[in-house]
């Protein structure tokens, strides 16, 4: 079943690059089908439809509560076709239904003017990191995991975007994860080996180098390669146990068996940059290079063998096995998809909307500090007098929970963030 899905998003991945007409190659692919100017991120594809794969199995076998945030935002196209597949889009909006004409209207709007752009944006449903710079996607996954106890944030972050420094400053917050009352973040890192057209730090290290480095930030690593692999079983299976692992913390913390920091389990997913993309055309390689970054056959329009070799490429996926005579997807790829609110796009936390609520603030007036002969007659500290009122809201808050002060330095107090 993880198969047969897997190749049904690949697929739908690479129409949205590609296709404006088509979409499913009911008949041979010429120039006019395909999109002017093609615009998009293969590279990341394939690894992000991997992991979105991996926690729809485990949302469907175990009812569990997921949000999915995708730091290697310019992979759109897979999430795009998660949504469509599992009928998020649809949902939204009728005109992308999971048809042949959906699936046409759903390409014609990626990377149009008036439709998605080629980035991840808070247009896409179940989306709250955009990923157009990269390094703020693992801390923004704390953000959504901190005072929500049930919830499992599934952050996927790319080996380039490992590099940056504030991916290096998140990955100690695990330290500040209380399991009790918190939910948890199950970090992807996602080695594919390149950056753009430069080789990655991350990619170049060895198995147990990395084992060392993440078992120092405190994580418990677990490294799944599919390089070799391309059924995506292994992923499931890592997704799986990482979240035993996160129920029995959270289980013992709850009942009061554990009170010591725990290591949380994450996931190194080692795969080939663009797997499933043309081995090489034109005497360039392309699957697992720096090739595949982007679109992996840009002169496709005037090139024949281009041409040739993408239609071979996208009929490898055997569109006519994934989707019926109207262009739904088949059962199998159906039932591979989570149901109702347990679809990951509509997660309600990637939907700010759907939980607002006004914050429980005191009024000023109390705090207002008294100048009763005018400017400069009377002397008071900003922070202390901040400090009280900020000390009113945590009190009325306490219950609920949706008030913290991060104090990401300790000087200058201007650094203070209340949120």
């Amino acid at each position: 079943m993880t198969r047969t899905y897997r190749r049904a998003a690949d697929y739908v991945s690479a129409a949205l690059i590609f296709l404006r007409d088509n979409v499913l190659l009911r008949e041979p692919l010429r120039p006019e089908h395909l999109k002017p100017r093609l615009l998009g991120h293969w590279g990341s594809c394939p690894g992000i439809t991997m992991v979105y794969s991996a926690l729809n199995t485990l949302i469907r076998e175990r009812d569990a509560d997921v949000l999915l945030v995708t730091g290697p935002g310019h992979g759109a196209p897979a999430n795009h076709a998660g949504l469509w597949l599992e009928g998020t889009h649809e949902h939204y909006d009728p005109a992308l239904a999971r048809t042949e004409a959906g699936l046409t209207e759903l390409a014609r709007r990626y990377c149009a003017p008036d439709g998605f752009p080629s980035h991840l944006s808070p247009a896409v449903p179940g989306t709250l990191h955009e990923g157009g710079e990269l390094g703020y996607a693992l801390s923004t996954a704390f953000g959504a995991a901190f005072d929500a106890p049930d919830r499992l944030v599934a952050c996927i972050i790319g080996d380039g975007e490992a590099e940056t420094g504030p991916t290096a400053g998140a990955w100690h917050s695990s330290k500040f994860l209380d399991p009790v009352t918190c939910g948890a973040v199950l970090p992807v890192l996602h080695l594919n080996g390149y950056k753009i057209s430069s080789p990655t730090v991350f990619a170049s290290m060895s198995d147990d180098e990395l084992l060392s480095l993440f078992r120092g930030y405190g994580w418990e690593p677990r490294i799944v390669d599919v390089r070799d692999d391309p059924d995506g079983e292994p992923v499931a299976a890592a997704v799986r146990a990482a979240h035993t692992g996160i129920r029995d913390i959270q289980g013992r913390a709850r009942t009061g068996r554990i009170l010591e920091r725990q290591a949380w389990p994450m996931i190194v997913l080692r795969s080939l940059k663009g797997q499933g993309a043309p081995a090489e055309v034109g005497g360039k390689r392309i699957e697992g290079t720096f090739h595949a970054h982007q679109v992996p056959l840009d002169g496709v329009h005037d090139d024949p063998e281009q041409l040739a070799a993408l239609e071979a490429w996208l009929r490898s996926y055997g569109p006519e096995e994934l989707f019926d005579e109207e262009g739904r997807p088949v059962a199998e790829v159906l039932d591979a998809c989570p149901s109702g609110d347990r679809r990951i796009g509509m997660q309600a936390a990637g939907d700010g909307g759907r939980l607002r609520r006004p914050l429980d603030l005191p009024p000023l007036e109390p705090y207002a500090v008294d100048v009763p002969d005018g400017p400069g007659s009377a002397k008071a500290s900003p922070n202390e007098v901040l400090a009280d009122w900020l000390t009113e809201i945590m009190r009325r808050t306490a219950a609920t929970r949706d008030f913290r002060i991060m104090s990401p330095t300790s000087w200058p107090p201007t650094s203070w963030t209340a949120c």
